[in-house]
């Protein structure tokens, strides 16, 4: 019986053998030169990768040596960037005290009437009742107590306290100023004082029953009071308030100083 199986399966190789043969036989040219295509397709762009990497590590020197021209450049960048922002301070430094300079002209000629020292404010104390400025002049400069302070715009307040180089201003919107103001129309007087209500403005009170009161009417100084001399806009009526009774009504006066920006100011020395 093995004898048997193994004739049979000697026959069945012998037949694959002679069909292999065949076929062979009759693939032409062609059709083999076609299989080598489908070979060249497969294979050349692996090739051609394995070529372009090996001429990427060989540029490694010059890719490294780029590196360092870079960094080298950027190190220049970095200083004149540097000299560029040093130029641009000391510009700004020029600019703020050029502008120092012409508030001073501006306000000198605009009081022309007044002997004045100019001054600049260093120090600003502002809370919900006090509102004091520090100034870089003092009684070396001729500054005394009760001297007033304007700004271009207005007035500021007054000295209520001096060393040799500094003096302390109480403006006119701290709580516990008072000062003496008549409107610029009619002419009728009134009272200024700072109030907590309205924020950096002033509260206008004892009002003649018979005055007319116009909402945007400037008020100025009067004059009166021993401190600030006559003529100096406070500011303008911003809103006017009545009450049951005429002579409790009030008004609210917006300054024609801002008080948050101001920097540049005179004090007047004789009046």
């Amino acid at each position: 019986m093995y004898k048997k199986n193994t004739g049979v399966m000697g026959i069945i190789i012998t037949i694959v053998i002679l069909i292999l043969l065949v076929i062979l036989s009759n693939i032409n040219i062609e059709k083999l030169s076609h299989i080598e295509n489908i070979f060249t397709v497969v294979i050349m762009p692996v090739q051609n990768g394995l070529t372009y990497l090996k001429q990427k590590i060989a540029g490694n020197d010059e890719f490294f040596s780029d590196i360092s021209t870079l960094k080298q450049e950027n190190e220049e960048l970095k200083n004149k960037n540097a000299e560029l922002e040093r130029n641009l301070r000391e510009y700004e430094i020029l600019k703020s005290e050029n502008q120092t300079l012409k508030e001073y002209m501006n306000l000198t000629q605009k009081y022309a009437n007044y002997s004045t020292k100019a001054g600049y404010i260093i120090n600003k104390d502002v809370t919900n009742y006090n509102s004091t400025f520090i100034i870089n002049i003092g009684k070396k400069d001729g500054i005394e107590v009760n001297m007033t302070v304007i700004s271009d715009k207005g007035l500021v307040g007054h000295i209520i306290s001096t060393t040799d180089s500094t003096s302390k201003v109480q403006t006119i919107i701290d709580t516990s100023s008072s000062l003496s103001a008549i409107m610029s129309t009619s002419r009728d007087s009134l009272i200024c004082k700072g109030t907590l209500e309205e924020k950096n403005c002033l509260r206008a009170t004892y009002i003649p029953t018979t005055a007319n009161i116009v909402q945007g009417d400037k008020i100025e100084t009067s004059g009166m009071g021993g401190i600030y001399p006559k003529g100096i806009l406070i500011g303008t009526i911003k809103s006017i308030e009545n009450t049951k009774n005429i002579t409790d009504r009030y008004a609210i006066i917006k300054p024609a100083v801002d008080f948050d920006k101001v920097e540049t100011v005179l004090v007047i020395t004789n009046e």
